[in-house]
């Protein structure tokens, strides 16, 4: 088992080494066993380690160290270290299904946390539902996590794909204003995360009362390499704008086989979601093409905080990297977890911890100055600020050479679901199997 002291410097990297060796085998991280003595908060959390989503599954790893080292370092949460386990769910909703019962079961942990992949999400959502154990999402995205599949475990500390898109729409609707437009693509990956961005992005143009015409809808299956025959459709159907739903490496590859085809001389292309996040700016360095008006959940130079400033160069301390936008989902988890036990004064009352999560406000580095983010008690959705901003060189955050610049930024209120829609997605879905349980 990997050990650490939590100790500052070669401690501190030495730590995080072991504790990515500890999750990538299926390990604990441990606390020194002087503060397992007083009892421990115990998170089991699922990240993929391997595979093509491990740079988020790493990244989540080490911002959730670097949080419970400040947690512990005040004396934990009512007077007890948080402690950590890890394990790889290669983004697979059956073997991480299987983990999430271990933890309950086996481990007796007090809190599930993490998931990237969206159905991983949902799988993990279905196992706390139904051993009544709380789930702190830190990163997937899919709206219906907090709307149809909505229940009382289950919360999320990172934006949800609908906020995104209730911003990108709002974006839109100025831009038609502005300059007008009219007909409009989508293209985004044909899983759960990529159809209900779509339903998503339509429901906030219907609200505000764009008017459009949808000319062309494309569904690459995920990590699917050769994208160029949807370019080719995207240029052949000429859209006033196209809306691109991919992440990672999918949009990394858009952009690239894009480049090649002229797309973005041809029409305006946007990515309301993570399309402005840093690893993707990593990666392409200058392949990403300026004047891009793209979004993501968490910008590495936005907010221009000492709060933000100090959670992006403390990450890169201790890894060597800047941080993706995973890294702070699971870094709010850790500080959502130590807030709520806080609160109740320990683990053992779930009815209290719920109570406690319902409404809870966090003093995140995503916030800017005069907001704090906080849990809509509704749908047990973070309510955070979203920030679009335009590509711009930028050789501030190495190797990148262009970031988001030119914000706009959109009020966190102005951005969650509304009254009359969560009745109605609820009651849709309730519609399609058994009722929701509250």
């Amino acid at each position: 088992m990997g050990g650490r002291d939590g100790g500052p410097g070669r401690g501190r990297m030495a730590g995080w080494r072991q504790a990515l060796l500890a999750a990538i085998l299926g390990l604990t991280l441990l606390v020194p066993p002087a503060a397992l003595a007083r009892g421990s908060v115990d998170i089991g959390c699922l990240y993929p380690m391997t595979g093509r989503a491990a740079l988020y599954g790493k990244d989540s790893l080490a911002a959730a160290e670097m949080a419970i080292d400040e947690i512990n370092a005040e004396g934990g949460a009512a007077g007890m270290p948080l402690r950590l386990f890890v394990a790889d769910d290669q983004s697979k909703p059956a073997f991480a299904s299987r983990i999430a019962r271990q933890y309950i079961v086996e481990r007796k942990v007090d809190f599930l946390c993490g998931g990237i992949s969206s159905t991983v999400g949902l799988a993990v959502s279905k196992i706390s539902q139904e051993y009544r154990k709380i789930f702190i999402g830190t990163d997937h995205a899919s709206s219906r996590l907090s709307i149809e599949n909505f229940h009382r475990y289950y919360f999320r500390v990172s934006n949800s794909v609908f906020q995104s898109m209730a911003a990108g729409a709002r974006y839109l609707s100025e831009l038609q204003r502005e300059k007008g437009w009219h007909t409009i693509a989508f293209i985004g990956p044909d899983y759960e995360y990529g159809h209900g961005m779509w339903d998503d992005l339509r429901d906030n143009l219907n609200a505000l009362g764009v008017s459009y015409r949808v000319v062309g809808e494309y569904w690459p299956k995920l990590y699917e390499p050769d994208l160029t025959p949807y370019i080719a459709a995207l240029g052949e159907v000429h859209p006033d704008i196209v809306i691109n739903g991919q992440w990672d490496g999918d949009w990394i590859a858009f952009v690239r086989q894009a480049n090649a085809y002229a797309l973005f001389e041809r029409t305006r292309v946007f990515n309301f979601d993570t399309g402005g996040s840093y690893e993707v700016m990593e990666a392409l360095k200058d392949e990403m093409p300026l004047g891009l008006v793209l979004s993501t959940r968490h910008n590495n130079n936005w907010p221009d905080t000492e709060r933000n400033r100090r959670f992006v160069n403390n990450f890169h301390q201790l890894t060597g990297r800047y941080p993706s936008y995973s890294a702070h989902g699971a870094y709010a988890g850790m500080y959502a977890i130590a807030a709520a036990v806080r609160s109740v004064g320990g683990t053992a009352d779930t009815d209290a911890l719920i109570h406690a999560l319902e409404g809870l406000h966090l003093s995140l580095p995503k916030d800017p100055d005069g907001f704090q983010s906080y849990i809509d008690p509704a749908t047990h959705q973070i309510v955070q600020v979203q920030a679009i901003g335009t590509v711009e060189r930028n050789t501030a955050f190495p190797p990148a050479t262009a970031m988001l610049g030119q914000w706009k930024v959109y009020p966190a209120e102005q951005l969650m679901p509304w009254p009359e829609l969560l009745e109605r997605r609820r009651r849709d879905h309730a519609g399609e199997g058994p009722p929701l349980q509250q």
